[in-house]
């Protein structure tokens, strides 16, 4: 029981990272997570333990904090996720069942609704991502890109709040879906490494702003 425990305490804090209810900076504390989710202290401070070495976490005297990315830690980042989602989508457009090339169609179409919401496009967009990491049906790829995309959820801002990436978004994501349709390896390969491109240029824009 401890070990579900465990796994569910750090699932938490990880989700909520994810959805923005810690930001980079946030101090996290054991007994106030604790009464939050309603499980004990134990299985919390484990999953802070394991989020700290996770690089999620980090300390700030005797507190934890939720981590923040440099520069050059936000460019390291893109650079090692474009070439596991470029893989990803490579395997996708060799491996990917007729059922999720239609899923991912669907996805698409549908987030069209949530334009103007950037924050529910930033939720439909890593739900997007993790379909093509599931489509390549690579285990391990699978694995590594798990962990990249808890490091995303490190950076502070949407690229997508940007005014006009949310339309180029999707339209970089249909392009990437129609590659991976015509079992395209190299087009879905180089689309993704477009789309991923386009978006870390947005967050370079932004952040120039910001300074």
């Amino acid at each position: 029981m401890v070990q579900i425990a465990q796994k569910d305490a750090h699932a938490l804090i990880l989700d909520a990272i994810d959805r923005g209810d810690f930001r980079p900076g946030d101090r996290l504390v054991e007994s106030e997570l604790a009464d939050r989710f309603g499980v004990s202290r134990t299985p919390v401070r484990e999953a802070l333990q394991r989020l700290e070495t996770q690089a999620v976490l980090m300390r700030d005297g005797r507190s934890l904090i939720v981590a923040t990315l440099n520069h050059d830690q936000m460019a390291e980042l893109y650079a090692v996720r474009t070439e596991l989602e470029a893989l990803a989508a490579r395997l996708a457009a060799q491996h990917a069942a007729r059922e999720e090339i239609v899923v991912l169609r669907q996805m698409v179409d549908e987030d069209e609704a949530l334009l103007g919401d950037a924050h529910a496009l930033a939720r439909a967009n890593r739900r997007f991502h993790g379909q093509i990491h599931l489509a390549s049906h690579n285990r391990y790829l699978v694995q590594q890109l798990g962990t990249v995309h808890r490091s995303m959820a490190l950076m502070a801002t949407t690229s997508l709040a940007a005014e006009g990436r949310g339309e180029a978004a999707l339209s970089e994501h249909r392009a990437i879906v129609e590659a991976i349709a015509r079992r395209d390896g190299d087009a879905a390969a180089n689309a993704l490494r477009e789309h991923l491109s386009r978006a870390f240029e947005t967050r370079l824009r932004e952040e120039a702003r910001r300074l």
